[in-house]
């Protein structure tokens, strides 16, 4: 199971003082001024891998550095657990040819896409065009992006544009002036789309509920290990003072499940 947890500094004077530490964020609209501990946790709830970075970088780009690290002290690990941000398609090809279940579910914005329900354009299968919501087809379509680039393509339809000029509900669709109207889908990859498949079965979804066990351990280091505040400056620092309450929480549980 994967999880990152946040130290902030005290107070934003610290920024003087500490050279490494980065702004984050928590959601869109929550920055923090700090680093990230990153770890892997057996279901028993022992911690077994951990990075530390400064506040900014990307949760999913850990994922493989945290299998690595929890093999290397011994354990075998055949499912993870964790968060949409662990499911980019890199991922999903490590866990693959590592022959690892990824229990994390795609970032909504592949499954679903970031349009709104009434700016979907609909596709007829007969034409293999789109067709926009007042019944113009899509004249020709051209096929963008590169292969193997670990990148999804897209198709991109074109329409015609003297169609859009006179078009009763042009606004929000074409911009006025423009010499081409297009509409652009992104082709799934079979990463995605066979980790689509994946997340909507039983197995999936059974083995997402144990997810709140990271999410408790968060809370155990922050609350009752004060991990919520860095002690002291630079990222080395941070290290020291991970390393010591990862220790430190990982004796009590296995105190506990030997008693």
């Amino acid at each position: 199971m994967l999880k990152e947890t946040v130290e902030d500094d005290v107070e934003q004077l610290r920024v003087a003082a500490d050279p490494d530490a980065r702004v984050g964020h928590k959601s869109a609209d929550s920055a923090f001024f700090g680093y990230k501990t990153h770890l892997a946790m057996t279901e028993e709830r022992i911690i077994t891998a951990a990075v530390i970075t400064t506040g900014e970088k990307n949760d999913g780009k850990q994922l493989q550095t945290l299998i690595e690290k929890s093999k290397a002290a011994g354990m075998q690990v055949k499912t993870v657990i964790g968060d949409t941000a662990y499911s980019e398609k890199d991922n999903i090809s490590y866990t693959k040819s590592s022959e690892i279940e990824l229990i994390a579910k795609l970032n909504p914005l592949i499954t679903q896409g970031s349009r709104k329900k009434e700016d979907e354009f609909l596709f007829n299968k007969d034409a293999g065009m789109y067709v926009c919501p007042t019944g113009h087809m899509a004249t020709r379509k051209a096929r963008e992006g590169k292969k193997g680039v670990g990148q999804n393509q897209a198709i991109t339809y074109y329409f015609d544009v003297e169609l859009c000029k006179r078009c009763p509900i042009k606004e929000g669709c074409y911009k006025e002036g423009a010499k081409s109207k297009t509409y652009s889908v992104t082709i799934k990859s079979n990463e995605h789309l066979e980790q689509m498949a994946f997340q909507e079965t039983e197995y999936f979804k059974e083995k997402s509920k144990e997810r709140y066990k990271i999410e408790a351990k968060n809370s155990e280091l922050k609350h009752g290990h004060g991990y919520d505040v860095a002690t002291s400056s630079g990222l080395l620092g941070m290290e020291m003072q991970g390393a010591m309450t990862i220790f430190a929480v990982n004796l009590k549980r296995i105190l506990k499940l030997i008693d």
